[in-house]
């Protein structure tokens, strides 16, 4: 995904939103992104991608997720239709 796709579509939340987030305030906890950005507090699809963005942050790492904005949106659109999530998203791999 690119920067400025949004990983929370329910409050418009970012990808360098959460990002930025992350490096300036280095969260012990992933659900802090929450508290702070509200991502995750509306239908629950990205708390798994958010989990995964912290993790790579803990790690070193760029966070960032490998897919398109456009697979993204439909995958959340099937999961909102289902109330599962396709694979790999349930930890987010």
């Amino acid at each position: 995904m690119q920067p400025d796709d949004h990983i929370c579509l329910c409050y418009r939340v970012s990808l360098s939103k959460i990002q930025a987030y992350l490096q300036r305030e280095n969260p012990p906890v992933a659900s802090l992104i929450s508290e702070c950005l509200d991502a995750g507090t509306g239908c629950g699809w990205c708390v798994p991608i958010l989990e995964k963005l912290h993790r790579n942050h803990q790690q070193g790492q760029t966070p960032s997720i490998v897919t398109t904005a456009e697979q993204y949106a439909q995958d959340r659109l099937s999961f909102k239709q289902t109330g599962s999530r396709p694979a790999g998203y349930d930890n987010a791999e």
